[in-house]
């Protein structure tokens, strides 16, 4: 994996390990310390999936791109958060990736859902084309807001993992809104109007029942992305405390995020570091081998994970959560409450029982903002970020 750790932006190798220090480590809700667990911490990131730049896939739109280098990077960012959600919710937390081990099918299965061809639920070609509902023509880069409207839109076809994904825009996420959601017998708007096609599902290698079982549970595992702006052109230090706070929460699945037109999934956090997975690396598309089984090595990130400072961050980030039963839901917003306790830490959203009265209609949360005044107020705090996307117009 030399080539692997070549990055887009500092075209330099990364090979750094952990710093010595007594500072605890978190990776996506764990704690770990380098002195006794750097065997745990390593194989934690390591099993989480890592999807990079691609080359030699089939052309996007059966004549578009066949490889996502100098523009995919978000997208494959969305890839990697949202393959965390799919992980938690078929896999669990705890489960590893161990090189050489045999898999079980929902590994697979969870992995051929984000493969680069047309008919994955969760491919490049599906966020890329999806994506021009959004305002965006295939290979032209996006923010973190845009590619979490385009994963909720097609999970909405994802009838295996039957999620409830909520967007809170606004600053503002809405107890009400949510649990609506999530205690619906129904799918997802959009997958009622165009179903996934069986034959697609078995293509797929998904449990054809599991989405009808999972339609009439009480509670729908609920993906929450909240797009948020920490400042205009960096990030407002009053919000670093409540930033780390995310990263030690179970429910986390990290941030999408990084610098101006440079895009990583960020997994946790070490002292005043982020630590990271970074998709700027070009590897060929992955085909199935003789055996019909999908090589899965190139997915797994098996040299340290890169770090960088935390006021380095671009203020323009989305955070997800995931909670898998009610419960995890409950749990999730009484610690967003301790959260505002916590002194010297800023909230970065707030969180109501109900939609506040200044929002004009109930579907305002979850609509992109409108183009035009988004260009314009792009072009009022003339910012480096294609898509900082301004959230309280």
């Amino acid at each position: 994996l030399f080539l692997a750790t070549l990055t887009y932006d500092t075209l330099r190798f990364e090979y750094e390990d952990f710093p010595e220090t007594k500072e605890p480590v978190w990776i996506l809700g764990r704690k770990y310390s380098v002195f006794t667990e750097k065997e745990e911490i390593l194989l934690d990131v390591t099993s989480r999936l890592w999807f990079t730049y691609r080359k030699n896939f089939p052309a996007i739109g059966g004549t578009g791109p066949t490889s996502d280098t100098g523009w995919g990077c978000m997208l494959r960012c969305g890839q990697m958060i949202f393959a965390q959600a799919l992980v938690c919710r078929h896999l669990g937390r705890d489960w590893r990736w161990i090189k050489g081990k045999r898999q079980m099918d929902n590994y697979f299965n969870v992995l051929n859902a984000f493969v680069d061809k047309k008919d994955s639920y969760y491919s490049i070609h599906q966020i890329a084309q999806m994506g021009v509902g959004e305002g965006k023509s295939i290979g032209q880069w996006y923010g973190p807001n845009t590619v979490a409207q385009v994963l909720k839109k097609l999970a909405a076809f994802d009838t295996w993992s039957s999620l409830a994904v909520h967007i809170a825009m606004d600053n503002t996420v809405v107890m009400e809104e949510i649990r609506r959601l999530c205690q619906s017998n129904f799918p997802c708007a959009g997958a009622a109007a165009c179903p996934a096609v069986e034959s697609d599902i078995l293509y797929n290698g998904y449990p054809e029942e599991a989405g009808v079982r999972d339609r009439l549970s009480l509670w729908k595992p609920l993906v929450l992305l909240i797009p948020l702006r920490l400042g205009l052109t960096e990030i407002n230090e009053a919000y670093i405390e409540t930033l780390k706070h995310c990263f030690m929460m179970p429910q986390s699945l990290g941030v999408i995020g990084g610098k101006p037109n440079s895009a990583h999934y960020f997994i946790g956090y070490v002292g005043e570091e982020l630590i990271y997975l970074d998709p700027h690396t070009t590897q060929p598309a992955v085909e199935l081998n003789d055996s019909g089984c999908l090589p899965d090595e190139s997915f797994h990130c098996q040299h340290p994970p890169c770090r960088m400072s935390i006021a380095e961050l671009d203020p323009s980030i989305a955070v997800g959560f995931f909670c898998n039963t009610e419960e995890d839901f409950n749990n999730w917003c009484q610690q967003i409450r301790q959260l505002s306790l916590v002194r010297g830490a800023l909230p970065m959203f707030e969180l109501v029982e109900r939609q506040p009265s200044h929002f004009s209609n109930p579907d305002v949360l979850n609509l992109t903002p409108d183009s035009s005044d988004a260009d314009r107020l792009e072009r009022f705090f003339d910012s480096e970020d294609e898509d900082f996307e301004i959230l309280s117009l």
